[in-house]
């Protein structure tokens, strides 16, 4: 049983885990704590970015001799193989750690067993404090090794009355300055930036991260142009500032000088309308991307949540009426109160004048057996 102590290091531990979102893809983010014989924090480490060493070593180098009968607190549990860094179970094993609390099991078959070898070393071992905190600070990562795909997150802005543009087309600017730099926040945490050619048409965005932090690693641009006709030579998603992957139907053509952007053919949608969603994800999984921030418009969102294809929801309400214009939503095959999508509301939250809804979208299982208690 954890202790009050470890479960305030843990706590700290996914503080610490939070601060490598956006830096780490394809690895998932890590918090570790280590607290000495007497309970005391000797040393702290987060995973910082792919390839470099992981939490536990950055904690037990801050540690020292300190870890020596100490305890490990982690976000995941402990690595158990050797890639670009070596096995962090050894790590905390060589250190004469006599305890390690981890809070999630790795999912990853190449990289779990470390709770194994460190109990066969002699080391105790508890898994699942603070489990769920911990999850959702790893949700990408996480959703990303047990689906096969990349984490999609839509985002959307819109008007009390729902409206993601006035009706001659103009929607610069529903929110306020503060919703839009919260945006910033999202696209530094995402690996690929996505929008469909209505969007790179009518907007010209330019989709890099911008939050006044020089460490951001910016994200993959991508921009979903089937006919190879929206993204044309002088776009603002070509300005170099971050990389550019335009994706286009097997059989269009692009007038893009080489080098500007990485252009990729997929296959069109079964109903023949726009590109092959799956394989898009497909497509970016291999390059290693593990999280999508959507920022498409209402007919591209429409056809992710359509394919099932959304794993969380972002929205930004204005204290704006517009009475006409475009919804925040279209085409998501909903043509009955039935059909219904229903959300589960993770969090509600004032950004300036704003309201930032996050929702996650309700399994049909659990929908259908929530239906049923209520009709008993």
């Amino acid at each position: 049983m954890a202790t009050a102590a470890e479960t305030r290091a843990m706590r700290r531990a996914v503080e610490l885990a939070a601060r490598g979102l956006g830096h780490t893809s394809p690895n998932p983010v890590v918090g570790c704590v280590i607290l000495d014989a007497a309970g005391e924090i000797a040393g702290e480490g987060w995973h910082r970015r792919a390839g470099g060493p992981h939490a536990e070593v950055h904690a037990l180098r801050a540690a020292g001799e300190r870890a020596r009968g100490g305890t490990a607190l982690v976000t995941l549990e402990p690595c158990n193989h050797t890639g670009r860094t070596g096995p962090c179970a050894q790590a905390l094993i060589a250190a004469g750690v006599a305890r390690v609390v981890y809070a999630v099991a790795d999912p990853t078959p190449t990289a779990t067993g470390g709770a194994a070898t460190l109990r066969a070393a002699g080391v105790e071992v508890e898994g699942g404090l603070l489990d769920e905190e911990a999850a959702a600070g790893n949700e990408a990562w996480l959703t990303s090794v047990r689906h096969g795909r990349p984490f999609v997150l839509w985002k959307y802005a819109a008007t009390l009355d729902g409206r993601s543009a006035a009706a001659d087309g103009t929607s610069r600017w529903i929110t306020s300055p503060e919703s839009r730099a919260d945006v910033h926040r999202l696209r530094a945490q995402a690996d690929a930036v996505l929008v469909g050619s209505g969007t790179a048409r009518a907007d010209d965005p330019q989709l890099a991260a911008r939050t006044g932090d020089g460490e951001v690693t910016q994200p993959l641009r991508v921009v979903l142009d089937t006919e190879g006709t929206a993204v044309r030579p002088g776009a603002r998603v070509l300005d170099g500032t971050a990389p550019t992957l335009i994706a286009v139907g097997p059989d269009a053509g692009t007038a893009l000088p080489a080098g500007l952007a990485e252009v990729v053919r997929l296959p069109r949608a079964t109903d023949g309308r726009g590109l092959d969603l799956g394989a898009l994800l497909a497509a970016l999984y291999d390059r290693g991307v593990r999280s999508v921030l959507l920022e498409g418009g209402p007919t591209l969102a429409g056809a992710f949540l359509a394919a099932g294809a959304v794993d969380k929801v972002v929205g930004y309400l204005a204290p704006v009426l517009l009475g006409e214009g475009p919804a925040a939503l279209a085409g998501a095959g909903i043509t009955t109160i039935t059909q219904a999508l229903r959300l589960d509301v993770a969090e509600t939250t004032r950004i300036g004048p704003d309201l930032r809804i996050t929702a996650v979208p309700v399994p049909p299982a659990i929908e259908s057996d929530t239906d049923q208690h209520r009709e008993n």
